[in-house]
């Protein structure tokens, strides 16, 4: 069977990432890296990779005059290296419609909350300010709105009466590092149908 390419957007750690390499080299994920793209140079990310001998490059941001020319720039490496899926790993940047067209139904990202809950940036904390009890993380595909895309799967992982957002953080990227390439591994196998907002696992 062959291995879906897939291309990782990240701008800072790479902590998912690294759980996506591990499971693809412990042949729990048919795919290969095609590139690991940056929009950060000093992104952590990128030395991790070079480490592991993994193509990885930086786009800065700051180089272009507009959006649209950076996520030309983005898409036009993808296509050079024959990319299928698209994959956000803690990138920083919301994504226009001109690219999300360019890849429609093929880029994924992960949200460390139950969406449609806590949307946006600091998920973690708003549970915890909210005083929720459970949260979790939440593997989707993307669309042109906030974290609004189909769901693929769902994560949840309880609130302690004693959570800070750091905390609460630090258990939820646990649950991502299992689901995220468990989520990947479905849509290399083909397993994937979407219908409207419902992502069917066949």
């Amino acid at each position: 069977m062959n291995k879906t390419v897939i291309g990782v957007l990240a701008s800072g750690r790479g902590s998912n990432l690294q759980a996506i390499v591990d499971a693809i080299e412990a042949g729990r994920l048919n795919a290969k890296i095609g590139a690991v793209i940056s929009d950060n140079p000093e992104a952590n990310v990128l030395k991790r990779m070079a480490a592991a001998d993994i193509p990885a490059l930086c786009i800065d941001r700051r180089q272009f005059v507009s959006r649209h020319e950076f996520e030309a720039a983005v898409a036009e490496e993808l296509n050079i290296r024959h990319v299928e899926l698209v994959v956000l790993a803690g990138f920083m940047r919301i994504l226009t419609a001109y690219f999300i067209d360019r890849f429609a139904g093929k880029i994924m990202n992960i949200h460390p909350a139950l969406l449609p809950a806590f949307p946006g940036e600091n998920a973690q904390q708003q549970a915890v300010d909210y005083g929720a009890k459970v949260s979790g993380c939440t593997v989707h595909f993307v669309d042109e709105g906030m974290d609004t895309g189909p769901i693929i799967l769902q994560e949840a992982v309880p609130v302690l009466e004693d959570d800070t957002a750091e905390t609460l953080s630090d258990r939820i990227l646990h649950a991502e590092h299992i689901l995220y390439p468990r989520a990947l591994a479905l849509y290399c196998e083909g397993r994937l149908k979407v219908e409207g907002r419902r992502v069917r696992i066949t």
